[in-house]
């Protein structure tokens, strides 16, 4: 009996043997459209180039092409190209009564167009709570629509946090005499920053159901204890968006192929079909649905006073270097190791005994005392 379960065993792993369709070199270069009409606010878009799944390099986007939102009766609003391949709109006020499309005219000539979509309105947010338990924080949203119309829901959100570098220098080099001289208060603070991400999955909810279009405590996002997100104060903006049956199954079809593949018991990948053609070759594969919804908005903050004491546990792992001058150096040639700025003064060494004279420098690396190199100084206009 043992020999027959070794043999099968032996059957079941040493027969597997590593398996790469053409297709994952394939010259495949679709063109990808990332964006919403935004009925009351701003419409951005992204064009890029889709990759093989053996590249490692940043998507290449699509940069000097026209883009225009147009109302099916015939107006027409421009998009801007704010940076390299992302494009905005001015704050819109669309009329929800109308069908709106996006046509977009390559640098190389080519035309392509979504076809036109009738504007869903999207209810308000209810609620966008939080509960600390089993040492996370989870983070959901409610919301309900009473005519019960909307029924197809996708979130988005942009997370803030504060945080601090690991050490709170008092003095700093100065490019232009090439000495070391204190902080004082008319300098830039580069210990308080704030940084900002937003969200990479995609998250989508139904009530097809259910009596009701009714979304209660759906799961937006769960941080755990101890990260850094939550040591000083977290914010979170939720977008709310509500779908057509056409847009859902779009979404949900792309979540599918992307976040739930890598195993035998995931479903296989399926045909992504959106609603973007070329006008001269209808058949060409382009990626991306644009819908046009209205879009609602609320945020909240989380303090880490709000939170137990170990939950804020988070803090900056850095190296604190003591450097002194070697023999026949001074300290002012010490100060040369702080010329290019990726190695940073905090502090001045002094004697036990004697004189306060410095005879040293506490030091470290940039990112370790410029907070500036994983975020921004400048407080966000919203932080209360």
């Amino acid at each position: 009996m043992k020999s027959i379960i070794y043999c099968c065993l032996l059957l079941l792993f040493g027969c597997v043997e590593p398996y790469a369709p053409e297709v994952i070199e394939g010259p495949n270069n679709y063109l990808v459209v990332d964006g919403l009409i935004n009925a009351n606010g701003t419409t951005r878009v992204k064009l890029s180039r889709t990759q093989n799944i053996s590249e490692t390099l940043a998507p290449m986007v699509e940069a000097g092409a026209t883009l225009l939102l147009e109302e099916e009766q015939g107006a027409q609003y421009p998009l801007t190209e704010m940076t390299a391949g992302t494009y905005v709109s001015n704050d819109l006020d669309l009329n929800l009564n109308q069908k709106y499309r996006l046509y977009i005219r390559l640098s190389s000539g080519e035309e392509y167009a979504s076809d036109f979509v009738s504007v869903k309105q999207t209810p308000p947010i209810d609620q966008v709570g939080w509960l600390a338990q089993d040492e996370r924080v989870n983070i959901y949203v409610s919301t309900h629509d009473s005519q019960n119309d909307t029924r197809y829901y996708r979130w988005e959100y942009d997370a803030t946090w504060a945080y601090t570098s690991a050490f709170a220098a008092s003095i700093r080099y100065d490019q232009a005499t090439g000495t070391i001289i204190p902080i004082t208060g008319k300098d830039e603070d580069i210990y308080h920053c704030w940084r900002t991400e937003s969200s990479t999955d995609i998250k989508l909810g139904n009530t097809v159901k259910l009596g009701q279009d009714v979304i209660h405590e759906y799961p937006i996002v769960s941080l755990p204890a101890g990260t850094e997100e939550l040591r000083i104060r977290y914010s979170i903006l939720v977008k709310q968006y509500a779908l057509t049956r056409e847009a859902y199954q779009y979404w949900e079809t792309l979540m599918k192929n992307t976040e739930s593949i890598g195993t035998l018991f995931d479903p296989m990948p399926a045909q992504l079909t959106g609603n973007v053609h070329r006008l001269t070759d209808p058949d060409e594969p382009v990626i991306g649905y644009v819908g046009a919804s209205s879009v609602q908005e609320k945020r909240i903050f989380i303090s880490g006073e709000q939170l137990p004491q170990d939950w804020r546990s988070f803090y900056p792992t850095c190296q604190l270097d003591s450097l002194l001058p070697a023999e026949n150096q001074s300290l002012a040639e010490l100060a040369g190791v702080f010329q290019n700025g990726n190695y940073m003064p905090v502090g001045e060494i002094y004697p036990p005994v004697g004189l306060p004279v410095a005879i040293g420098y506490l030091a470290a690396q940039k990112g370790c005392v410029d907070c500036r190199t994983r975020g921004t100084n400048v407080k966000p206009s919203f932080w209360e």
